[in-house]
Order: C-alpha cells, then structure tokens, then sequence
C-alpha cells in the first residue's frame, strides 16, 4: 500500500491511502485518522485499511481525491524519533580523505548512528526556511528511510526485517559549516541538523516488489541542485550495513516505538560514474582532483530535487521538490 497525508486535523494531518498509479487518494477517516494512529495499532487497523485501498484501486470511491489538485505534508509530519546510520563507506571516505582524517577503526564492524530531529519534517515541496545561508554551508543527504512498528530490545538481526512497516525517501538537510565545531566538543549533533523534509509517499515493502530483498532497496535515486545532476545512484549496493543490522544495533538497550525511522545515511557508491548524494562528497572529490572545492553549498533560492525510479523508470515515493529560503524575521 501507499500512504500520504493531508495537512488537515491537526499536526499529524490527515491519512491518505493512494492508489498504485500515486494519481488518487482516499482519506482513511475514522479507519485510521493519521498514519501515526495507523503505526500505534497496526495489526487491528491494517484489514480495514486494505479494503479502503482496495475501493479506491477498483474505482468505486466517487470521494477520491485527485493528487494533482491537492497539497500533500510529509506523511510522517512528526515522528517520535528518527535514528541515522552512516552505512554507506564511499560517503564519508571521501570527505574524511579531503580533510587529511582517518576513518573510525571499527567503521566496517559497528554502525555508526546518531538520533537526528523528527518532531517537524517538512513536507515535499515547503521551503527549507533558515536564517543564513553561507555561515551555514547548507547540504543536502539523499536518502532512504525505513518505518518501524514496536521492536522490542535487542531484536536479532535475523528479525529484524519484520519489523519494517515502510519505505520512504528522505533529505537529510546538513549545515556542514556548523558541523565541525559540534563534533569537535565531543556531545554530538544538535544545530548542525536542520529540519528534514521527506517525499509525499511512504510505502509497504511489498509494494516494490524484488526492489526490496528484505534488507536494502535497489533502484535509481536521483540528485539535482539548481538544476544540476549531481547524482544517479543505487542505493541497493555498496552498502556494509543493512536495514536489519542498523535496526538490530539502534534496539540494542531499548525498545523502539512504532513510528520510529532509520537511515542508513547518505547515499554514495563505489564507482564514481553515480555522481554524489550529497554536495560535501562532490565538494570533497573537486578538492582532491584539483586543490580546491569549485561547487558550492546551497543559496538563498537555490532549489533541489530528490526522486527515486524502479526499473520501469516509475517514480516510487515521489519528489522532493524544495528552494532553500531566508526565514521570514518580521512574522
């Protein structure tokens, strides 16, 4: 099934069941009033769900609503907590090589994962709204997410996979030039993460089909900047550590609650040709190659562009489709 929602009915909007073309929706209402209410109850509220869904792919619901005449949130407005890996070597090689920094000892043994915010998530095409642009140094991180129902503590690897309700398409919006001074005090990240916006559909993993083996999710993701592609990459590949192990690691000593969200951080693979997930790899790789990072952060009215394509050139979640602009002072 596919999910979005409605900004309606409070901060956790409205539920919206799509159909498989992603062209209608239908409110689930008192089935389920936001996916977040979906997630808490799951397995008592899923059959009556996929009857909705069912109606609305037959074409007997007249209350559908049409997609292109309606503004969609993220499906996840607020999310109880969003929990990000850094499973993807090529990335953080990169960047760590072009500051002359060694990579952790135990990289390839244990996730690297940080708790990020996810009380707001920006909706797919709202604008990035940050007071500064150049102190800033702001970045996008194309990724994938998984939403999980309850996992209890310490889940094994090996079922960890079950716990996965859905997929989705997230931007990791870093302030690169905050970073650094953050990390050097040795307590983590906390202004150097911006809100993060997500695309308009999450989805169940069987509506991917082989895409999803249960522990990454193949396909095209791609990148733009200003127009630019920065990136064509796979996200089913080059990965060291899967959505199960990261989910096995993050429930070590805790519960997860439903609703939670796991990364696996930004996207980058082995062979170059794929471009980059991230403008600090490109910039990254510009220094290497000639002394000196040439592309910059993002400005003010810059715009961005994430989307992900199966094999048949289908945009599964959507696109982030967002301009980066100054934070309105005189509200």
């Amino acid at each position: 099934m596919i999910f979005a929602t409605l900004p309606e009915g409070g901060r956790d909007g409205s539920l919206l069941i799509v159909n498989r073309a992603r062209t209608y929706g239908l409110r689930a209402g008192s089935t389920a009033p936001s996916l977040q209410s979906l997630l808490d109850d799951w397995d008592r509220r899923i059959e009556a769900v996929q009857a909705l869904s069912g109606q609305l792919e037959s074409g007997s619901r007249s209350d559908a609503l049409d997609l292109r005449h309606v503004r969609l949130t993220a499906p996840l407005p607020r999310a109880y907590q969003f929990l990000d890996g850094s499973a993807y070597p090529n990335h953080m090689s990169v960047i760590r090589q072009a500051r002359s920094a060694a990579m952790p000892s135990d990289f390839f043994e244990t996730p690297l994962m940080y708790q990020g915010s996810a009380d707001r998530i920006i909706g797919p095409t709202e604008p990035i709204l940050l007071l500064e642009d150049n102190a800033y140094g702001v970045d996008i991180e194309a990724e994938i997410v998984v939403v999980t129902a309850d996992v209890p503590q310490s889940v094994p690897v090996n079922e960890a996979s079950e716990y996965v309700r859905l997929i989705g398409l997230l931007n990791d919006v870093s302030l690169r030039n905050l970073i650094p001074p953050e990390l050097a005090r040795g307590f983590g990240f906390l202004q150097g993460k911006s809100a993060n916006s997500m695309a308009p559909f999450l989805v169940t993993p069987d509506e991917v089909g082989d895409l999803w083996d249960g522990n990454l999710l193949s396909g095209r993701y791609e990148c733009h900047i200003r127009g630019e592609l920065i990136g064509e990459l796979d996200p089913g590949i080059d990965a060291v550590f899967t959505y199960p192990q990261l989910i096995a690691h993050a429930s070590r000593t805790r519960e997860l609650t439903a609703g939670t969200i796991i990364g696996a951080g930004a996207l980058a693979n082995a062979d170059r040709k794929h471009g980059c997930g991230c403008i600090a790899e490109l910039r990254a790789r510009e220094q290497l190659a000639s002394g000196e990072p040439k592309t910059s952060y993002l400005k003010f009215g810059d715009e961005l562009r994430l989307e992900m394509f199966d094999r048949r050139g289908k945009s599964i979640f959507g696109a982030i489709h967002q301009r980066l602009e100054s934070w309105p002072t005189d509200v």
